[in-house]
Order: C-alpha cells, then sequence, then structure tokens
C-alpha cells in the first residue's frame, strides 16, 4: 500500500496548503469512511470542472488544483487521492475510456479509487455534478459520473498509484481548457480472446 500513500509530482500532498486542507477536512472525524466522504465532496463540490465552467489555467498537481479552485476530472483526481493520501488513506488513480457524445472518438475520463478496510478497493468520481451526472460516496454501492453505452468504452480495471503519461502530457503543454478539451488523451484497447473469437 506504500505507493498509494506516497506524495509525488503531481500528488504533492506534502505541500504545505494540501496538507492544511486535509487536515481541515478530517478535522472532528476519525473513521476513514467519514474523511473520505467530506474529501470526496470537497473537491467534487468546490472544485470546478474545467471545462464545465470553462476556467483557465490548466492545472495538473494537487496543489495547482488547490490553489486556483479548478480542474478536469483528471486534476481533481489528483487533488483527492493528495487529500486522502495526507489522512493517511491508501488511493489511487483510475481511467474509463468513454466517448463525450455516446459517438466515438474516445477520451480518457479520470476517477479514483480508495482502500477502505470494509469494503476494500472502492471507486469514486469527483469530476463535479451537473444536468445528466450525480456521482456520490455511497460504498459498497459505485455511483460514478458516467456509465458505459457506445461499444468501444471501457473501465479500465487498473488502480495506478501515478497519473498515465498521456494525461500528464496533455496538460502539461496545454494553456487553456479549451486545449485540453481539444485534445483529451485515449489509450487503445488491448483485445482480449474473448473479443478475437468473435
Amino acid at each position: 500500500m506504500k505507493q498509494y500513500l506516497a506524495a509525488t509530482t503531481y500528488i504533492d500532498w506534502d505541500n504545505p496548503e494540501v496538507y492544511t486542507q486535509a487536515q481541515e477536512l478530517a478535522q472532528g472525524l476519525s473513521s476513514p469512511e467519514d474523511i473520505t466522504c467530506r474529501c470526496y465532496e470537497f473537491v467534487r463540490d468546490e472544485i470546478k470542472h474545467s471545462l464545465d465552467y470553462q476556467l483557465n489555467p490548466v492545472t495538473c498537481k494537487a496543489s495547482d488544483v488547490l490553489r486556483h479552485r479548478t480542474g478536469y476530472c483528471y486534476a481533481k483526481s489528483h487533488l483527492l487521492a493528495g487529500l486522502l493520501r495526507a489522512n493517511a488513506i491508501p488511493a489511487g488513480l483510475c481511467y474509463q475510456r468513454l466517448t463525450i457524445t455516446d459517438v466515438p472518438p474516445f477520451c480518457l475520463h479520470g476517477l479514483n479509487a480508495v482502500y477502505l478496510e470494509h469494503y476494500g478497493w472502492y471507486r469514486l468520481d469527483a469530476r463535479g455534478n451537473k444536468q445528466g451526472v450525480k456521482a456520490a460516496f455511497c460504498p459498497p454501492i459505485e455511483q460514478l459520473a458516467f456509465n458505459l453505452i457506445t461499444p468501444g468504452e471501457a473501465d479500465l480495471p487498473e488502480i495506478w498509484p501515478e497519473p498515465l503519461p498521456g494525461v500528464i502530457a496533455v496538460l502539461s503543454r496545454s494553456t487553456t481548457y479549451q486545449e485540453v478539451a481539444d485534445n483529451l488523451p485515449d489509450i487503445e484497447l488491448i483485445p482480449t480472446r474473448k473479443d478475437t473469437l468473435e
């Protein structure tokens, strides 16, 4: 679990602002579930999704997301992982491969998994709710922002301790929220034996 608790370049919970925010959110709470819920709702509701609100700058590091109070789903997941890790709760990064309008092209969507002793790994999505999107923290039931609808969409099963390089590349080289929107990262799915037999 050590890698899911580490402070890293992009999940920089050792940054004083991130650490202080994490401690403030946990104040008065003792159970990991309650702390997770409060951190999750803070990122979901108080950090604005860059595209929904058409906000710059483009953020990537947890500390920048907190400072500017905006980020794409990927960046928001970096902040949530940081807040949880700062409270000694193991957290990783997950991805879905989705369409924007129910037809290709595809792009990655970033979310989190948290390790809770009573439930094991549990996925949660802090991208921010809006009309048609109603994610929530309600273990053991997952209530993510998006369901898989179109063939080719997928829940990627991995729980990553660090962001995927393609995500970092897009966020690092983009200067506006629109530039990110025009270059959303994607990955090719590896066909399974079942796929090749069909």
